[in-house]
């Protein structure tokens, strides 16, 4: 299920990204490190890609930057921004995030900076806002199953929307938890680090440290410029071949973008290499070939090339092969005594076959045509 109705979805795109202002940002990667060599970082709703981007490049810069590979991955609603993020981001996806596949506990970061508003779940009516799941929630919820066990936790919300529910499941699925005043106003947002960690009973201290933050009352409590603690290490990931993060329906552009990326490995490359045989010079026999010796080609599979039409100008590009097929036959037989015996004779036929690509100019170009 999409996360909201699309006739909602225009404001939701205009007014309700919220990018991360740079002052916040070169804050939050401060309080950020590698346990190396290998990450996977992830942002659920990326926008342009910018943030994502610049906590790669932080990373890498970091100690021993040459033996560290990090790779970022985006989903992002809005088209126009989504293209931009493929730029920026090693792997970047249009799509709503519901119909987005993401390996779970596959994922090393989290930085979740969601849209902020009111959804429309399926069992909401237009205008029952309590009802409605808010999107901050419905995000959080949908991505957090992405990190591993051990992973860092950076998420950018409202101080106000951090209701009842939201303070309880972060206290119960992470440790670790600290809450800062955004450096940055404009949004009246806040910061929430914390470790991915398996479910438990959420200690109480927390659940009064978000009731506060969402109260107003530590709206002194600003994100540090220089981080005081021991920095949230993202643990190493593991190469897993069965890692997913792809799209459930894929448009057009992406799908002509992706064959871009793999066009090495698809047919059309390897044309001439599977065709080559036309550009090879060919001795013509002594005298033209018998309906015989043509069935011979024919069954070594060495007829092959360009056939044209002198009477109504199709062209083939022809290839011989011959396979085998078994044909069963069965016969009774009755003796004297009235005593019936069953022969079953197997026997094998040869079948030549060609095999033909229609380069015809018309409807029926790149058709493919079978002869037997």
């Amino acid at each position: 299920m999409a996360l909201i109705f699309p006739r909602l979805a225009h404001n939701f795109i205009k007014n309700g990204y919220y990018p991360t202002d740079q002052l916040t940002l070169s804050r939050i990667v401060l309080a950020l490190g590698c346990q190396g060599p290998t990450a996977r970082i992830f942002d659920p709703t990326c926008g342009e890609g910018a943030a994502l981007s610049d906590i790669q490049s932080h990373l890498q810069a970091g100690a021993d930057a040459e033996n560290l590979r990090i790779e970022s991955f985006g989903v992002e609603f809005d088209s126009e921004r989504a293209w931009h993020a493929k730029k920026l981001l090693d792997r970047a996806i249009h799509s709503d995030l519901h119909d987005v596949v993401v390996s779970p506990r596959s994922m090393g970061l989290l930085f979740l900076n969601p849209p902020y508003g009111t959804g429309v779940s399926d069992k909401a009516l237009i205008g029952n806002q309590e009802r409605a799941e808010h999107l901050e929630m419905a995000f959080l919820r949908k991505s957090l199953p992405t990190l591993v066990y051990g992973g860092i936790l950076v998420f950018i919300v409202p101080h106000y929307a951090i209701t009842a529910e939201m303070a309880t499941f972060l206290a119960r699925h992470c440790r670790d938890l600290r809450c800062y005043v955004a450096p940055e106003q404009a949004f009246r947002q806040c910061v929430v680090f914390g470790i991915k960690d398996r479910p438990r009973h959420p200690p109480q201290a927390v659940l009064q440290m978000f009731q506060q933050m969402r109260d107003g009352q530590l709206m002194e409590h600003v994100l540090p410029d220089e981080w005081p603690h021991e920095p949230y290490l993202i643990p190493r990931v593991v190469d897993d071949p069965e890692f997913r993060f792809h799209a459930v329906r894929i448009d057009p552009m992406q799908l002509s973008h992706e064959l871009q990326k793999f066009k090495r490995a698809t047919l059309w490359e390897h044309f001439p290499l599977h065709f080559s045989q036309d550009a090879r010079a060919h001795r013509r026999p002594l005298r033209d070939m018998t309906k015989w010796h043509l069935a011979l080609c024919l069954a070594a599979g060495q007829v092959t090339g360009v056939v044209r039409s002198r009477a109504s100008g199709r062209i083939l590009l022809i290839k011989g092969d011959t396979h085998k097929r078994k044909e069963r036959s069965v016969t009774h037989e009755t003796n004297e005594k009235g005593e019936v015996s069953e022969t079953v004779v197997m026997l094998d036929k040869f079948v030549p076959v060609i095999n033909a690509i229609d380069f015809t100019p018309g409807p029926d170009l790149g058709k493919i045509v079978t002869i037997t």
